[in-house]
């Protein structure tokens, strides 16, 4: 496969980039999760079942990516939409601290910003209970200043399918603001919530130059099984390069010209808590891309984040700082010399 991963950051002018205030735009969720470890499923069946902690922690899929990129190194904008309310307020303190860039947060009155619990299994699986009328469902196009996507190298839509109301038409509206500046575009998914298909979005596809989907979400997507079939269909939409978390096998890349490979996971790791694997490996690779790396060290990148992602309960909390990832980055070279 070829070494370049980022002849579409190399596509856009070095004058043009230069003079941008950010490295990257993150447009997506900005929420609160409430992390509930370990739980089993009879918890129903007890009047009272006591956890050792219970706490409100930074949720989200675009302010996940926007801490651990920044905390990685580059400069981050977040564009989201919450509510003018204590949980807002939580998360807008939260983006002051992390020295993310909020001009693209939109506050709206008579909004509760959405709040997820998540149910998390002592294997680190984990399902959440959501609020269908929170800032996550109403957060549309109105709330996307399309004026500030250019301010970035790279735009970042956290999922697919998260907010709902970010459906097509919507998103190939951001998307076209982004390649008229030259930016390049990645894209992570969610299961849908309303029964979309990749049909339903595929106009909005085919401007993604890295596309994130975990295998499970990308089987179901396509009908496919096998992961090379699996990946040719979503190329078949004008995705540029496929990149498929395989989960302890790593990540399986291919590019529309048809090399394709298999970055290995990290090995001995336990996981405690896979909420946000999936965020801090975009964040990882869109690291990657943002340094100018290969398409295997991209994964590499992506693979260290989601290793550190993992190993503690919460999101944002594995990757505290890039001294810590480019030791565990250090550790991965030396697992696969």
């Amino acid at each position: 496969m070829s070494t370049n991963a980022t002849q579409g950051c190399s596509d856009a002018s070095a004058a043009q980039s230069a003079n941008r205030p950010l490295d990257v735009v993150c447009v997506g969720a900005a929420i609160v999760d409430v992390p509930l470890q370990p739980v089993s499923k009879d918890i129903f069946d007890n009047e009272s079942y006591p956890l050792e902690q219970i706490s409100m922690s930074i949720g989200g899929d675009a302010i996940n990516e926007s801490t651990i990129i920044s905390r990685l190194g580059h400069k981050v904008g977040l564009m989201s939409m919450v509510g003018k309310d204590v949980v807002g307020d939580f998360i807008l303190d939260h983006c002051r601290k992390e020295g993310i860039d909020t001009q693209g947060m939109k506050l709206r009155e008579g909004v509760n910003t959405s709040i997820n619990v998540g149910l998390v299994t002592a294997d680190g699986e984990r399902t959440f209970v959501t609020n269908r009328n929170g800032s996550l469902w109403k957060m549309g196009i109105e709330d996307v200043d399309l004026g500030l996507i250019a301010r970035g190298r790279l735009l970042s839509l956290a999922s697919f399918f998260n907010n709902p109301r970010l459906n097509n038409d919507a998103l190939v509206r951001i998307f076209k603001a982004a390649k008229s500046a030259g930016m390049v575009i990645t894209a992570d998914m969610i299961k849908p919530r309303l029964g979309e298909t990749f049909d339903d979005i595929a106009e909005a596809l085919s401007y993604v130059d890295y596309f994130f989907p975990n295998c499970d979400e990308a089987r179901l997507m396509t009908g496919e099984d096998d992961i090379e079939c699996v990946a040719d269909k979503i190329l078949s939409y004008g995705v540029k390069h496929v990149v498929i978390k395989i989960g302890k096998q790593g990540v399986f890349i291919k590019g529309q010209d048809g090399q394709k490979v298999i970055v290995p996971a990290m090995k001995g790791i336990i996981a405690v808590d896979t909420i946000g694997a999936g965020d801090n490996f975009a964040s990882g690779f869109i690291t990657g891309l943002l340094e100018g790396k290969s398409l295997v060290e991209c994964g590499e990148y992506g693979n260290v984040a989601a290793s550190l992602a993992i190993t503690s309960i919460g999101a944002t909390t594995g990757v505290k700082s890039r001294d810590l990832f480019d030791r565990q980055l250090a550790r991965y070279k030396q697992q696969y010399a």
